[in-house]
């Protein structure tokens, strides 16, 4: 479970970017982030991450109090926490294979890790996974030569194998067709539901995490607005998290894409 108590971030330019977040994310839960731009959500993730350091507050994972870590401990306790990012963050050199693997460096020793000698384990588990997310046939393929749907399919692979008991994904569709889209967040809360894992998905499109998140945050100024389930997004909560619009027509949308999708479950 990740626990967030009171947490606060103010820059030193002064602004605030979260004020007061408290939040409780049970293991297994996929949790959508929406807000506008610069609401706080990527700062958000990357407090949990301590890739920014809190102001006040607590981050608690488990039984590890994330926000009182010593540096060498922070990188032990990143293991447990698989990033997914926005622009894929691929070494675009390197192949399938050798970037699913790059999960398993805080693993190895200096050496294995400098020379890309990994256990025979970790190679089975990564063609394992490369298989489960549809890419087993590209495994020797260099990253540069993928579509952004296949860099992005390498780097959840890349975030499962490190074992982590929680997946911080930041915009995973900003770069991707619609089509695409729907399927990276389809395999995204599919694969959490297999591992039991909690999921934070920092995400603009206000209609993917009505159709595919558990339960949505939505900020506003650095301040959590609403709480609750997908279906609870009404036109009010909408104007509350983002300002005056159709919402209407929004709502109508994610109603066709529902119906749209139950037909296609039920012809499958």
């Amino acid at each position: 479970m990740l626990q967030l108590k009171s947490v606060s971030k103010r820059y030193k330019t002064g602004d605030l970017a979260l004020k007061n977040v408290t939040l409780e994310i049970p293991d297994g839960q996929v949790l959508a982030l929406i807000g506008p731009s610069g609401a706080g959500k990527s700062t958000l993730i990357r407090c949990i991450n301590r890739l920014v350091d809190p102001t006040e507050g607590s981050i608690t994972l488990g039984d590890l109090e994330i926000s009182s870590l010593s540096s060498w401990a922070l990188r032990k306790a990143r293991r447990r926490m698989g990033m997914i990012f926005q622009e894929y963050a691929l070494v675009e050199r390197l192949t399938v294979m050798e970037n699913v693997l790059s999960g398993r460096l805080g693993y190895v020793g200096f050496w294995q890790s400098w020379f890309r000698r990994f256990p025979a384990k970790d190679i089975k588990e990564a063609y394992r996974l490369l298989d489960r997310v549809g890419l087993a046939h590209m495994a020797d393929k260099r990253a540069d030569e993928l579509s952004g749907g296949q860099r992005q399919r390498v780097g959840i692979a890349r975030a499962l194998i490190q074992d982590p008991a929680l997946l911080l994904v930041d915009e995973p569709t900003a770069s991707l067709d619609p089509k695409t889209s729907r399927q990276i967040m389809r395999l995204i809360c599919e694969l959490c539901d297999e591992r039991k894992l909690s999921a934070i998905i920092n995400i603009h499109d206000v209609l993917l995490a009505q159709m595919f998140a558990k339960r949505v945050v939505g900020l506003q100024l650095g301040e959590i607005v609403y709480d609750g389930p997908p279906d609870g997004l009404g036109p009010d909560v909408l104007t509350q998290i983002y300002g005056e619009e159709d919402w209407e027509a929004t709502i109508r949308k994610v109603e066709d894409e529902d119906e749209e999708g139950a037909e296609e479950a039920a012809l499958s």
